[in-house]
């Protein structure tokens, strides 16, 4: 695949109502005629960030969420606080606000060690399960205490890829890009090709990157951006992303806008 790293230098700026290339937009999305599992991905809350209202950013997610029906998950795609240990409990309390399961993933800012994550929140930074008999996710951690950008962790990737390699769906979560095709992207090639190889990965989706919001494709397999719903950059328009996977196997993803629901692009997986 081509390099398009200086090209997305240039537009990391650019909101989705101007972005046209390389990120592949609305108007490639036909949703499920009868939908099986719905899903939500949100990223980048940085609860606690000085200077942000991060108590409003996320009471306006909570509540968007809250309102989207028949909703099988949700997952919190890393970067949930903004550096301060203490704050981890704090945000878990607002997350507990909402009224569906919700998994999370750790990014740069979560900056706990893995006892004190595990205790918060009675699940593992590298974590799997399988939904309905059907569905498997991935949950991959990208970091660490010191905030460090890092691959994943290919043997734990592999061994649950392995054993979900007979389920029809799987989707993989991580916070931070394994390709360095955005700006705070990190070159895990090795994370790149094993995605690649196993048929029923539908879709990987990514936080971290503020001001990206669509969707790339390596080898076929697509890689989504949700953009960031609280922080103090990105694109000016908060928001969160919505997967439906249908009865008959087809899947679509859209990007909604926090404040009124608007979709904001899609895109058929």
């Amino acid at each position: 695949m081509m390099n398009r790293r200086p090209f997305l230098q240039k537009l990391g700026i650019l909101t989705t109502s101007t972005m046209t290339l390389p990120f592949y937009l609305f108007g490639k999305m036909q949703l499920p005629k009868e939908t099986k599992f719905k899903f939500i991905t949100a990223s980048d809350g940085h609860f606690g960030q000085p200077n942000t209202d991060f108590e409003k950013s996320h009471q306006d997610l909570i509540q968007a969420i809250n309102k989207e029906k028949d909703v099988d998950f949700v997952v919190f795609n890393g970067d949930l606080i903004h550096d301060e240990p203490s704050l981890m409990p704090e945000v878990k309390k607002v997350y507990d606000q909402v009224q569906h399961p919700y998994f999370v993933t750790k990014g740069n800012h979560d900056r706990v060690d893995e006892e004190t994550w595990n205790q918060i929140w009675n699940q593992t930074s590298n974590f799997s399960k399988v939904h309905q008999d059907e569905l498997g996710m991935v949950l991959l951690n990208c970091s660490n205490p010191k905030g460090d950008y890092l691959c994943a962790d290919l043997d734990f990737a592999k061994h649950t890829l392995d054993e979900f390699s007979t389920l029809p769906h799987v989707m993989v979560f991580i916070h931070i890009s394994q390709n360095d095709w955005t700006r705070h992207g990190v070159s895990c090639q090795g994370f790149m090709d094993l995605i690649a190889s196993y048929p029923n990965v539908r879709a990987t989706f990514h936080g971290h990157d503020h001001d990206v919001d669509g969707v790339m494709l390596y080898r076929k397999k697509p890689f989504l951006w949700s953009g960031h719903f609280g922080g103090s950059w990105g694109n000016p328009f908060p928001s969160y992303r919505v997967c439906e996977v249908g009865a008959d196997g087809s899947a679509a993803t859209y990007l909604k806008r926090v404040s009124d629901g608007v979709i904001l692009n899609g895109y058929t997986l």
